[in-house]
């Protein structure tokens, strides 16, 4: 019988050994509007029977809700799954366009000891950095988090949006397995200065948000129009008023790719992924995030799919054409600071 489960790679230098796709978990009981949790539960299981085994979640999802979503579902498959969360990012109650970040070290200790107890495990596998505070040099920060690893509490360290020498810097104190940033067919700014920086250290990238947050699979057109109140793609600048409309005309392509392929287009963008990280010569991890058994059975296949040279030319000048920043506020992102 030949094995359906996706192919494995190693995060970062001595790292663990995930699935080649990861999935970001965040939706299952944040930002995107109501869920299914049945159906989040069971897209968990599918998950892992395709050999996805990297699951990705934060303290600042849903206030600590979105780890004890998790638990369960990591304390069935404890030796199975590889456990990503992060601190850092706080979300004020009632304040959900606002964020207060932190990198301090008590700040730390007490965030380790919460999601560890939320999570109810015993170790984290990968923890990271989830915004980068400049008040705090990342030295200190990672300092800190190094102290998390020889205590027992973490075993490997990430990082989130942070620029090519924030990297640097931070490997100067201790490895880091992996940098998680946006990096899709719609952002590319990843591209200028961390990923060679990741490349030259041997640090994985774990792009989050593949799939333009559902807009490059076709599913909305407007955020505005299409999506509930509470979603949060209605903050962000691509995904409303006249952005959307441009945007969505810069789907065109990928949809010639597709057809060409028997594929989505959702395919087509996180085979892009794949694609763009052999160009630049490092490995990487997507996280698409779905809270259904059929999307994530689509998005795996999609490790299947190898685009050619002619594919990679037409999908090439689409990042350019981009209307609207990823976040209204930059200054969160590592592009705000490179």
């Amino acid at each position: 019988m030949t094995d359906s489960r996706i192919a494995k790679v190693e995060l970062g230098t001595g790292g663990p050994e995930v699935g080649v796709q990861g999935l970001g978990c965040m939706g299952m009981s944040f930002a995107y509007g109501p869920t299914d949790t049945d159906e989040a539960r069971a897209t968990l299981e599918r998950a892992l029977e395709l050999g996805v085994t990297l699951y990705d979640t934060a303290d600042a999802y849903g206030q600590g809700e979105n780890e004890k979503f998790l638990s369960p579902f990591f304390k069935a498959h404890r030796d199975e799954v590889v456990i990503a969360t992060k601190f850092a990012l706080g979300i004020p109650p009632g304040e959900p366009t606002k964020r207060v970040i932190r990198n301090d070290p008590p700040y730390i200790r007490q965030a380790v000891e919460a999601s560890l107890k939320r999570l109810d495990v015993e170790v984290i596998d990968l923890y990271y950095m989830h915004r980068r505070d400049v008040n705090v040099p990342i030295e200190e920060t990672v300092g800190v988090m190094a102290e998390l690893v020889r205590e027992g509490k973490v075993k490997h360290l990430g990082l989130s949006e942070v620029t090519g020498g924030e990297l640097r810097a931070a490997q100067a104190v201790h490895p880091i397995a992996a940098v998680q940033s946006e990096w899709s067919l719609f952002s590319r700014d990843i591209e200028a200065g961390v990923v060679p920086a990741a490349r030259e250290l041997g640090v994985a990238l774990v792009p989050y948000s593949p799939l333009g947050r559902g807009f490059l699979t076709g599913s909305f057109v407007n955020a505005d129009t299409d999506l509930t109140d509470g979603d949060f793609r209605r903050q962000q600048p691509r995904f409303t008023g006249d952005n959307a409309a441009a945007n969505a005309a810069l789907l065109e392509p990928i949809r010639v790719v597709a057809k060409a392929h028997g594929a989505s287009l959702g395919q087509i963008a996180l085979a892009w992924v794949q694609c763009q990280a052999t160009v630049h010569g490092l490995p990487a991890v997507p996280i698409p995030g779905t809270r259904k058994r059929t999307r994530v059975e689509e998005n795996v296949a999609a490790t299947r799919i190898v685009l050619g040279e002619d594919d990679m030319t037409l999908l090439e000048p689409i990042a350019s054409k981009v209307a609207g920043n990823r976040y209204a506020d930059m200054t969160f992102a590592s592009a705000g600071r490179e």
